[in-house]
This record gives structure tokens, sequence and C-alpha cells, in this order.
């Protein structure tokens, strides 16, 4: 069974910056694509970041946090960062991270076959 886990999530007020890490482990799992989802109280979950952890490491964004967030591996093919930054309250979410074997990024969540509990982010105005 694979396992994904969120780590880094808290507190901030706007303006500040943060960054989320995202480990998926399990024996013979090797993650092409792993990516970051939000869902704000009383809204749809919606995509953030994508990035392929092979060769390339093609990354895509949402429009709402492209300049802002950053996506990025980590020393394994199963690690990622997420490096949020000029954080604005509509930020405010639950935040997920997912994995899947296939190599393209995507910001499509049907396309993900492993994901985390999610952690919390808050921004103060």
């Amino acid at each position: 069974q694979v396992q994904v886990v969120e780590s880094g999530g808290g507190l901030v007020q706007a303006g500040d910056s943060l960054r989320l890490s995202c480990a998926a482990s399990g024996r013979a799992f090797t993650a092409g694509r792993m990516g970051w989802f939000r869902q704000a109280p009383g809204k749809e979950r919606e995509p953030v970041a994508s990035i392929s952890t092979l060769s390339g490491y093609s990354t895509y964004y949402a429009d709402s946090v492209k300049g802002r967030f950053t996506i990025s591996r980590g020393n394994g093919k199963n690690t990622v960062y997420l490096q949020m930054s000029s954080l604005k309250p509509e930020d405010t979410a639950i935040y997920y991270c997912a994995a899947d074997p296939s190599g393209r990024p995507s910001l499509s969540a049907s396309l993900y076959k492993y994901w985390g509990q999610g952690i919390q982010v808050t921004v103060s105005s």
C-alpha cells in the first residue's frame, strides 16, 4: 500500500511564506508525477501545481498561484515541496498531496491514484 503524507502547514499572516512537504512511500513504488490540490471551506477541490518526478521535472501551475507558488522535487522521486510565497487569505484551504506512477504532470485530480490526508493552511488578513 502506498502512503502519501503532507507536512508543513500552519497559520500565517497575509504576505508570509510557507513550505509544504510531501512524501509518498511504498515498496517498489516510484511516482512519475506528484501534485498539490486544495479545498477551501464551501468550495470545490481545485488544482494547485504538478510536477514530473522523472526526467525533465516539468511543472504545471494553476493561474491563481503562478508567480507565487513553486513546486519542486525532493531528494527522491517520491518527495516534493510546495513553496508558497505572498500568501493571501484566499489561499486558506486544506492542501492535499497526490502521487501517480505515470510521468506526465497534470492538474487533473482524476489522474492521481494515491492521496494524502491533507494539511491545513490558514492565512489571516
